[in-house]
């Protein structure tokens, strides 16, 4: 397998995460998992673990069993490289979401990229409704245009 499939098959996977993710958010987060997600909707939930972190081990699951498979198949098979995507998504998933958009670096507080600003709107959005009916905004790296426009809007007076 070339080095250009390899990057083709952990690019794919990490791009159909965020529409797993998605899927997941919606309709098990907010659907029967909700006991699991429910404290992450709290107004304090910034408590240093949280039963939503069990989503972590969930996902990671696949991730693993994807990773263990591939390696006694062999790297010419593409079970590995799809563990590894999913594992790029899960980390992309912790920078974004437990780092910039829940700001656990202070120093990230502040962006003037618009879609930065989009992401954090749009998830500022997901977090108003504290019961799991209601949602909006299940995605996270994927967000609703109208948030990147209303982003530029933002940036574009705060920089008059």
């Amino acid at each position: 397998m070339s080095i250009w499939a390899i990057l083709g098959i952990v690019i794919a996977t990490a791009v159909f995460m965020e529409f797993v993710a998605w899927a997941a958010h919606k309709y098990v987060m907010h659907g029967f998992l909700w006991y699991l997600h429910s404290d992450h909707h709290r107004k304090d939930h910034y408590s240093f673990l949280e039963r939503n972190d069990a989503f972590f081990l969930i996902f990671a699951i696949p991730s693993v069993v994807l990773f263990i498979v591939g390696s006694i198949q062999g790297i010419h098979t593409p079970w590995l490289w799809v563990g590894l995507g999913i594992l790029v998504y899960g980390i992309l998933y912790f920078i974004v979401h437990e780092v910039f958009i829940h700001q656990r670096i202070k120093r990230l507080r502040d962006t003037n990229n618009p879609y930065f600003l989009a992401i954090r709107r749009a998830h500022k959005a997901h977090h108003k409704h504290l019961s799991k009916e209601d949602g909006e905004c299940f995605g996270m790296l994927v967000v609703p245009f109208k948030y990147y426009l209303e982003a530029r809007r933002i940036l574009s007076q705060r920089n008059a």
